[in-house]
């Protein structure tokens, strides 16, 4: 079975999910549960950002433009370590490196001394929430809709899904251009 990439609970409980599409207590569980993933993995592509905080890493080529971290919205950077072409690895210090986070949670990793590193890679955590309860509502609604879509879906039936989902995340939803190097 795949583990879940959300740590602790999913924004959506398994009981809230079968209880919206009115089914009992261990009808197809594992089948909604994989459902509600595929729902938090489409809402989270959709709005461009993470619901609940979990560790991220990057690996960037160093140039002389600060580099923008690729999950949002970062929350704290961990480790930033410098890659050499021959594997060798230098873990910088806070001083070594500024990053800054903007009000739309992307951050910007800039590094003062890189020597002869060609790489970075940083460790991150991104995520608008701890827990699942701190998910906001209409987010966790967009899911529980989607999984019905999805449940509803699973024979075939290629409907677009109701547009209710995208109105829900709508708020939250933040577009890029381009890589954001």
């Amino acid at each position: 079975m795949a583990e879940s990439l959300f740590p602790g609970d999913a924004p959506v409980s398994l009981e809230e999910a079968r209880s919206w599409l009115r089914l009992g207590a261990g009808a197809d569980d594992a089948v909604i549960e994989r459902l509600i993933d595929a729902a938090t993995n489409i809402c989270e592509a959709y709005i461009g950002g993470r619901l609940i905080v979990r560790g991220a890493e990057d690996i960037w080529p160093i140039g002389d433009a600060p580099v923008r971290l690729r999950a949002r919205p970062v929350v704290a950077v961990d480790a930033v370590t410098l890659l050499a072409d021959g594997g060798g690895e230098t873990a910088l210090e806070a001083d070594d490196y500024r990053v800054t986070i903007a009000a739309d949670g992307y951050a910007r990793l800039a590094i003062i001394a890189r020597g002869e590193a060609q790489q970075v890679r940083v460790a991150y955590r991104a995520g608008m929430a701890n827990e699942a309860r701190g998910v906001p509502e209409a987010i966790r609604q967009g899911i529980v809709r989607m999984t019905q879509h999805l449940h509803e879906a699973r024979d075939g039936a290629g409907t677009a899904p109701p547009a209710v989902i995208a109105a829900l995340w709508q708020p939250w939803r933040r577009l890029t251009l381009g890589s954001g190097q």
